[in-house]
């Protein structure tokens, strides 16, 4: 992750030089490296570490969806939270974003789980933690992950307006507790896991609430219809 290796979107490299010169940035490359000189495989790889950043440049940031870990099954992850690469079964906090995308929009669930095309109208599909070993949910934890990207969500909350933030679930509520709720609206409801979703995330109409508040401050709203072709 040193200057040079790492290709960045131009925006966050200007916007978080100062991160990647940090010892916390140095000490998380020198872990990745040992785990993979250890035989171990990481997920997602390398050249999509940072692919929520570059399919949603600083400028364009209207949305922020906060995940926790990539997905740790192998030919899932490809660095953008709830997404998985096409082809690959929907994974069920998924099914469950698409169930509520239903019931808000009317729109029907894709036949697939490639978000990419949310990233590219402007919702940063960012996990806390951006690398996970295979096999192992929450491997990478504690590693300096998370002192980035909150950098990254303090960029986006000081340099951004009129920014929606959707926090599913506690840890992402608290991660982006920071969040200045006058200058951007903050929706908050269970995690759609199976396990917490009849418990606030259906029925809580994100979808439509996010594209009511863009459309209030003069912005276009989000096509959440995603493309079958993929």
């Amino acid at each position: 992750m040193a200057e040079g290796e790492i290709k960045l979107e131009e925006s966050w490299k200007f916007a978080l030089e100062g991160e990647f010169a940090e010892p916390y940035m140095a000490d998380l490359k020198r872990f990745l490296v040992a785990e993979k000189q250890a035989g171990k495989r990481i997920f997602p790889k390398g050249s999509e570490y940072f692919r929520a950043l570059d399919l949603t440049p600083l400028d364009e940031v209207k949305v922020v969806i906060l995940g926790q870990d990539p997905y740790h099954g192998l030919g899932q992850a490809h660095g953008l939270c709830f997404s998985v690469q096409p082809g690959v079964r929907t994974p069920p906090s998924l099914v469950n974003i698409y169930k509520e995308m239903q019931a808000d929009l009317g729109i029907a669930p894709a036949k697939h789980g490639f978000l990419e095309s949310w990233a590219e109208q402007g919702v940063l599909l960012l996990n806390s933690v951006l690398t996970v070993e295979e096999g192992q949910a929450a491997a990478h934890q504690g590693k300096g992950w998370e002192k980035f990207t909150d950098a990254v969500i303090r960029t986006v909350n000081d340099e951004c307006d009129g920014i929606v933030f959707i926090l599913w679930g506690s840890y992402a509520q608290k991660k982006a507790a920071f969040v200045d709720q006058e200058r951007h609206l903050v929706l908050k409801s269970a995690h759609p896991s199976p396990l917490s979703a009849h418990n606030g995330f259906l029925g809580s109409r994100p979808f439509s609430k996010t594209n009511e508040y863009l459309q209030s401050i003069g912005k276009d709203p989000i096509d959440w219809q995603l493309p079958e072709n993929v």
